[in-house]
């Protein structure tokens, strides 16, 4: 984990923390709405995203309920026992796929098979069709991704992206967010997928690379949007921001 990354979890945590105080000093009661996200970012000299990661993880512990489009409300005050406990948010979670799955896909576009490329044709057309059903799951989408994974016939790849799938399911606070994306009709793009298939296809690895970390951008992009109290452009600087960081880490 490099600094600004670690320095970034301890931003959420202690806030989360500093959060439990202000609801266990009677500032708020049950029901009363927490400031907006622009608000409290100011109020505890942190970005956005961190605010959204710390009301998360009390949302998963039940203090609090997110309305989206509407606010943060209190649901209950917290007791002496309530220390918030923190797993892998999704925006940690995404960050590290963007730059684990984009490498996997350039070295996939070096070793997929034409069955392996048919698969994929196949899987995004399952996607397509997942779309489409209102309650449907992700499978598809997940399948897409770990095919790409094992294409690149590196054992160790294939199980490190797997492994991101699985706590992308297993952690309450990504598993929460994700549930809020989709609830909020933000599903996986076809168009996305198709490029990626299509850099796989040329057996570019470039190409690959920069389709799978579009791809995960706009994912992150998504998720942002899925908490954001107020206008689309603001998830847009905040994802901007959080692309920036990653690249500069990457380049």
């Amino acid at each position: 984990m490099v600094d600004g990354e670690a320095a970034h979890v301890r931003l959420y945590q202690e806030m989360a923390r500093r959060l439990v105080v202000e609801l266990s000093s009677g500032r708020y009661q049950v029901g009363d709405r927490l400031p907006p996200e622009r608000e409290l970012s100011i109020q505890y000299n942190v970005s956005r995203p961190t605010v959204r990661e710390a009301i998360i993880a009390l949302e998963v512990q039940g203090l609090l309920e997110v309305r989206v489009g509407a606010g943060s409300y209190v649901k209950r005050l917290p007791g002496n026992e309530d220390v918030p406990g923190f797993n892998i948010t999704a925006f940690e979670l995404t960050e590290a796929r963007l730059l684990i799955e984009g490498e996997a896909a350039a070295l996939a576009a070096t070793q997929i098979t034409a069955e392996g490329l048919q698969q994929l044709a196949g899987l995004v057309s399952d996607i397509e069709r997942e779309n489409q059903n209102p309650h449907g799951t992700e499978r598809a989408d997940r399948e897409f991704h770990i095919t790409i994974a094992r294409a690149t016939r590196n054992t160790a790849m294939a199980e490190a992206v797997e492994r991101l799938w699985d706590l992308r399911s297993n952690s309450p606070e990504s598993a929460l967010l994700h549930e809020k994306a989709r609830s909020a009709n933000i599903k996986p793009v076809v168009n996305e997928h198709t490029a990626i298939l299509e850099a796989l296809r040329a057996g570019d690895p470039v190409a690959a690379r920069s389709a799978m970390r579009a791809h995960l951008s706009a994912v992150l992009e998504s998720l942002l949007f899925a908490t954001e109290e107020r206008a689309i452009a603001e998830a847009r600087r905040a994802a901007t921001a959080k692309r920036e960081r990653y690249i500069k880490v990457t380049s």
